[in-house]
């Protein structure tokens, strides 16, 4: 059952990681939207083409349940998703990693 357990933690491990970098790039993407970046930059583009997909579901989420996202030119789906990605940090990957240990 160790293997098991080991395998756990480092997917809890791996997951953790992922999920910090993903919000780091969202705080750059909110950072970016208060200049005026050139838009042929590719990490300009990168950025843009890894977060607009998940703002993108956010705000047609939002629109669906008839949440402002949108609220005097500020765009509040970036704050939206770096909530998401606390509670999934503190909820799937201290599980997995707890899960991890009890099977160690």
């Amino acid at each position: 059952m160790f293997v098991i357990g080991n395998f756990l933690k480092a997917v809890a491990v791996v997951l953790h990681y992922v999920l910090n970098f993903y919000m780091w790039i969202i705080i750059a993407r909110a950072v970016l939207s208060w200049v005026n970046p050139d838009p042929y930059n590719p990490i300009v583009n990168f950025i843009h083409n890894v977060t607009e997909p998940v703002l993108y579901r956010i705000r047609i989420l939002a629109f669906r349940i008839k949440i402002p996202v949108n609220f005097g030119g500020i765009d509040f789906s970036p704050i939206i998703v770096i909530l998401c990605i606390i509670f999934l940090d503190l909820f799937v990957v201290d599980s997995l990693s707890q899960l991890s240990q009890t099977l160690m």
